[in-house]
């Protein structure tokens, strides 16, 4: 019966079906008709602010802004940790972008305001140009903040600290022992989170945790001169929450979203009480963060928490070891190194004894492959160093633990012309720092190491301070980096050399906690000067 209806169905004139066709069509449009032009305006803002931001090739690969976003740019858990370079045909790189890039829709954050711009593009190179100049804009905007002088009045520069309730700081701290399965994390909150002194290294050396940037800081406003403990006398308000330590005490362990997001949640509700951060929707409230920004912005995956995610933090400063670039919010500020000068003469003789070191390699690498992921440098870095003259190239192991203590890996930095800082988890390194701060010049594959990162603590001008390779290139195998470095003059090493340590050096140390600096300025009071200068600007 079934099949004798079919055959009917089939058999009817070319008319009927047109008719038929035609009643479809205008029952479809009176639907349609009686639709409310602003439901259907509603549906178009759903499908465009579920879209996603991908700037793909073979150069460009970011995913950015989107929450909707199934493939973001991953965390520091390091599932997809290679980040491209998304400025082809530049200062930076040769490399031409042959691939096709498929149109979409770039969502970019505005660089002076949190609403998203969106920006249609069927260009690969327009594409990476506009991701370029967003970045740009944004860090020359930071730059613009940027105090002229070490200012001495705390007059109209008020800091206040919030007291927050012990669970969003200190007991975190307390929690230490459990953070790391194959360690004991509390030695590293010694000495004012410093950690355990390094006496072979000389005075103000100590061992400090890559994520202890959150205690140092707060133990260190809280002895700033401009703190007040009057909120209606305050400027800039202090926010301690260890946000890194909240994350680092769920990651080896099987618990849910909620409870990972809870402690967050509960601060943002704690702050929406406070007539302080209604009164400008916590513009002139900032945060330090001691850990990526990534982590704290989680997408599709099971690392990190949403707090940068919500939407009441888009107003507040964040300052993180590592910023997401299309952010104007969040401002990168130096990883915490070994050195922490307590005086004048503490920066200075280290100085004098970094610029008298005997190099003797020209390249080192401290660190290790990255195996399962063949689009990090990595091992071809690896390769080409070991392959080398022993002299020529150093390489140590960080994957058989030889960078688990400080003191081997600054003495192959104070031996070495160049330090190759290629990517691993995420873009920035704390090795960065660690080399400059032994005068061991960076080598840099990837803009977003560095020159992307940290407009308060290092120049514009990248040339002064590194040298670049392009990633694409050591990828393709088509540069040889350590016979690339062997052509770098000697007055060219020597005047980069020079420049690190007198002029860039002082700035990136986070100074002891009762650190006396009059000469020079180090990486935290040029962050709170600057902080000042920016919330001056604001409010």
């Amino acid at each position: 019966m079934a099949i004798f209806m079919s055959k009917r169905r089939s058999k009817l004139s070319r008319k009927d079906e047109t008719k038929q066709c035609c009643f479809c069509y205008s029952y479809l449009f009176k639907i349609l008709y009686r639709i409310p032009f602003a439901v259907f305006l509603l549906i178009l803002i759903f499908v465009w602010s579920s879209s996603a931001t991908i700037i793909s090739g073979n150069v460009v690969r970011v995913c950015v802004s989107s929450r909707k976003l199934s493939n973001l740019y991953c965390l520091s858990a390091g599932t997809e940790g290679n980040f491209e370079i998304p400025v082809p045909r530049n200062n930076f790189t040769n490399s031409n972008d042959d691939s096709n890039v498929k149109d979409f829709v770039n969502v970019f954050q505005d660089k002076t305001d949190p609403a998203i711009r969106t920006h249609v593009y069927n260009d690969a190179e327009d594409e990476a140009e506009l991701a370029k100049k967003v970045v740009e804009d944004i860090l020359h905007e930071h730059r613009s903040w940027r105090a002229d002088k070490n200012v001495a009045t705390c007059e109209g520069r008020g800091i206040y600290v919030y007291d927050l309730p012990t669970k969003f700081n200190k007991d975190l701290v307390g929690q230490c022992d459990d953070m790391m399965p194959w360690s004991n994390f509390c030695k590293f909150f010694n000495n004012d989170a410093f950690g355990e002194a390094i006496p072979e290294l000389g005075q103000g050396w100590f061992n400090t945790h890559q994520y202890a940037l959150e205690l140092i800081f707060h133990k260190k406003v809280l002895k700033h001169p401009c703190r007040v403990y009057n909120e209606n006398e305050a400027k800039l308000f202090y926010v301690p929450y260890y946000g890194g330590l909240d994350i680092l005490r769920w990651h080896f362990k099987n618990i849910s979203y909620d409870v990972k997001d809870s402690l967050s949640l509960e601060l943002v509700k704690w702050l929406e009480s406070k007539k302080s951060w209604i009164q400008h929707s916590g513009k002139d409230h900032v945060f330090v963060l001691g850990k990526i920004s990534w982590d704290f912005r989680r997408v599709n995956t099971s690392w990190g928490t949403r707090l940068l995610e919500l939407d009441q933090m888009q107003n507040p400063i964040k300052l993180l070891i590592e910023r997401q670039p299309w952010h104007a919010n969040d401002i990168g500020i130096p990883h915490p190194t070994y050195f922490h000068p307590r005086s004048d003469d503490d920066i200075v003789n280290w100085q004098h004894k970094v610029i008298r070191s005997q190099r003797k390699s020209l390249v080192s690498f401290a660190g290790g492959a990255r195996l399962g992921h063949p689009e990090n440098i990595r091992s071809i870095l690896i390769n080409q160093c070991t392959s080398s003259h022993s002299e020529t190239c150093k390489f140590l192991n960080c994957s058989s633990g030889a960078c688990d203590k400080p003191k081997p890996v600054i003495d192959l930095f104070m031996e070495s012309e160049f330090c190759l800082q290629p990517s691993g988890d995420s873009p920035t390194r704390k090795s960065v720092f660690d080399s400059l701060i032994s005068g061991c010049i960076p080598v840099l594959f990837d803009p977003f190491t560095a020159y992307y990162q940290y407009p308060w603590h290092l120049p514009e001008d990248h040339t002064k301070y590194s040298v670049f390779v392009d990633q694409e290139e050591v990828r393709k195998m088509k540069v040889n980096v350590i016979e690339r470095l062997m052509k770098v003059s000697e007055k060219e090493k020597e005047n980069m050399r020079r420049y690190i340590v007198y002029e860039l050096l002082p700035g990136l140390v986070y100074g002891d906690l009762d650190s006396k600096l009059d000469k020079f300025q180090d990486a935290f009071s040029i962050t709170m000067n600057n902080l000042v200068e920016r919330v001056n600007t604001l409010v």
